[in-house]
């Protein structure tokens, strides 16, 4: 400054800055939103530290007046956040103008969203059988519930094929030692289940007269024809088949080879009953009902997706997807996806004549729906989910992407960079991830702004997952451009480790001519002369054992249809029995299949060449190479003439591997 400036200037300019200096400081402040959420917090207060609010609505709507500014975190303390209805985010929830919104755990604090409730208040019911019950809000229904946090179970019996006599209503029971069966009191609350080579299909009873049962429709239509129906499995020795769901069945499996646990809910009476464990002390044990359907919706438009969100440190749990008890039932067709629509062509006969497929059922490939999830992403951009657990969740636990059907936003698909890091997933009825369409939108969208793209999963653990829908493959992604699972721990699941890509080549360049010529699947579906939306998917690093444990069916890594630039790399696959390690199924091509290390007593790796049409090249352009396997069987035509060669993998009998394979065999699963 000129020394010969006036004091009055020299002051001026001071304020200058310092008001600059203040105004800087407030922008700072408000460009760091810390809203703060307690159990015990009120919904009157400002949202300090010293002040939290108590619901997590509120603290939705502190946000919306933050994020246009700039970044916000919630930060949630520890303790049960009980939820009421399914917490929505649309695009005013995410961060605005280029800021992001973080929902996280304080330090040190295991903030739980629930949408369950304690049950408490139990009396003795049966002191023969163990069994107690309490009261419960009439009206409540649910299919899980969990004691101690392990998932209980509902009342069943295994019955065999010849036990009963189908028909296109039900079946009758012709085995008199299941007499008693007719004498339920509760018949409509009771289902069939049947599981297959690679299906899990439920259907509920709608009444009993004598010895016929008569099913709820359209389920029973729905779960008998097509494939691996419960009429007619594809594999009878490989099929199973349970009467579920009754208050007289508690106790009457064997003790030895069923859970501590058992329990039958009457939601018109608001009863539930729960058979406990010799010893048990009632009073002492955490019952869980779950109350919603779903926890959380991510969704805006694929306009105007939500934005820059995450959510850190959280534990999702206690959820029930009603679906299978309603008269739709659950007609699995693979991995949560199953046919409810119902078809104005379905032939009368056809759980007769349609056990593999008819012309009719192809035409309703394409309406297929999906389980909804319990956390839901769909029309959204950089979203991540870390560091989070998953826990005693009825269903689906994380839906990326899903189709429309499966969203409570109605919309669906539409998801770009989402990231699923170091989460845990655990006790869960579903997948832990299901990621991708299985619809027309999903791989030929008329809109581009549809497409799932850039979806990463990495470093979580995946244990003791689809525990009620066998079916589910732990992490499922269908129609994604740019998917890489890389570097999970996955254990105890007892259909698929990872599945990638969908369709059986039905939707892709040309189509598949094994349905065109075998089932007629193109009289009412499109033969589509352009690729689909799958491509470029990573799976690499990966620590995959103890899965494949109910289904024959199915691979530990297993694909469906093209899937361009795909790489499977540096997996560690073991503890798998006799079961098919890497399964590159019906329509697979452009696979690269390298330097995994494979123990199996089955085929450690597998083709679906359609049988008889393999020259047809209906599954080709697939290299493996490089991989240790202790397994010398493969299956289908691995041969270079069809586009398939199998070349340079290293045989090793006792598993004796070679450092290179334990190098592999280090890198594989969760990174410290």
């Amino acid at each position: 400054m000129n020394a010969g400036a006036p004091r009055s200037r020299y002051r001026a300019t001071v304020r200058v800055v310092l008001t600059m200096a203040g105004l800087m400081t407030s922008a700072a402040a408000l460009a760091q939103a810390t809203i703060h959420v307690a159990p015990d917090g009120n919904d009157r207060a400002t949202g300090s530290a010293t002040r939290p609010v108590r619901s997590l609505e509120r603290a939705q709507a502190l946000v919306r007046a933050a994020s246009a500014t700039g970044d916000v975190t919630v930060v949630l303390a520890d303790g049960t956040y009980p939820l009421d209805r399914p917490l929505r985010f649309t695009a005013a929830d995410g961060g605005r103008a280029g800021h992001r919104v973080e929902w996280r755990a304080a330090d040190g604090a295991q903030p739980v969203l629930s949408g369950g409730m304690t049950v408490r208040g139990f009396r003795l019911h049966d002191a023969d059988r163990r069994i107690w019950v309490a009261d419960v809000p009439k009206g409540l229904d649910a299919r899980q519930l969990w004691v101690d946090d392990q998932l209980a179970e509902r009342p069943w019996l295994e019955i065999k094929a010849s036990d009963v006599a189908f028909s296109a209503t039900g079946f009758d029971i012709v085995n008199p030692d299941l007499a008693y069966v007719a004498a339920v009191a509760r018949p409509d609350r009771m289902e069939v289940e049947a599981t297959g080579f690679f299906t899990d299909r439920f259907s509920p009873v709608k009444s009993i007269a004598g010895r016929t049962v008569t099913m709820q429709q359209p389920a029973w239509d729905n779960n008998s024809w097509g494939y691996d129906t419960i009429t007619k499995p594809i594999f009878p020795a490989d099929s199973r088949l349970f009467l579920v769901n009754a208050l007289e069945f508690i106790g009457k499996a064997n003790d030895w080879h069923s859970k501590p646990y058992q329990w039958f809910l009457d939601p018109q009476a608001g009863k539930i009953y729960l058979r406990i464990a010799q010893d048990d002390d009632i009073t002492r044990l955490k019952v869980v009902l779950p109350r919603l359907g779903a926890l959380v919706s991510v969704a805006g438009t694929p306009a105007a997706p939500v934005e820059r969100l995450g959510f850190r440190g959280l534990r999702f749990s206690y959820t029930s997807w009603m679906g299978p008890s309603q008269p739709t039932g659950y007609a699995n067709q693979q991995s949560g996806a199953f046919l409810s629509d119902v078809s104005p062509i379905r032939p009368k006969d056809a759980w007769e004549r349609c056990g593999w497929g008819c012309v009719e059922f192809e035409s309703m490939r394409q309406k297929w729906h999906q389980m909804p999830a319990a956390v839901q992403v769909a029309a959204a951009r950089d979203v991540t989910f870390e560091g989070n657990h998953f826990t005693q969740i009825g269903q689906v636990a994380l839906g990326v992407g899903n189709d429309a059907n499966a969203n409570l936003s109605g919309v669906g698909l539409a998801t770009a960079r989402i990231r699923v890091s170091r989460n845990h997933f655990a006790v869960l009825s579903g997948s832990a991830i299901m990621a991708g369409g299985v619809r027309v939108d999903a791989h030929h969208p008329g809109d581009p702004a549809l497409i799932n793209r850039d979806l990463v999963i990495e470093d979580n653990v995946v244990t003791s997952v689809s525990q009620d829908y066998r079916d589910n493959a732990a992490i499922l992604t269908t129609y994604i451009t740019g998917a890489r699972i890389a570097h999970n721990d996955i254990s105890d699941a007892p259909y698929d480790g990872i599945a990638v890509g969908w369709g059986w080549g039905y939707n892709d360049v040309g189509g598949n001519p094994n349905y065109d010529e075998n089932q007629k699947g193109y009289v009412h579906n499109t033969r589509y002369t352009t690729p689909t939306t799958l491509r470029d998917t990573l799976v690499e690093n990966n620590r995959i054992h103890g899965v494949k444990t109910w289904f024959m069916d199915g691979g530990a890594i297993y694909n469906l249809s093209a899937n361009p630039n795909a790489i499977v790399r540096g997996n560690h696959i073991f503890d798998i029995g006799g079961k098919i390690a890497i399964y590159l199924d019906e329509g697979s091509k452009h696979f690269s299949v390298t330097g995994n290390v494979v123990e199996t007593r089955g085929k450690w790796l597998n083709i679906n060449t359609a049988g008889k049409m393999f020259r047809r090249r209906i599954s080709t352009d697939n290299l493996a190479t490089g991989n240790w396997h202790n397994s010398s069987a493969t299956g289908g035509r691995w041969l270079t003439e069809i586009g398939n060669t199998a070349r340079d993998n290293i045989l090793v009998p006792d598993s004796r591997w070679p450092t290179e394979a334990h190098a592999v065999i280090d890198r594989a699963g969760v990174r410290k």
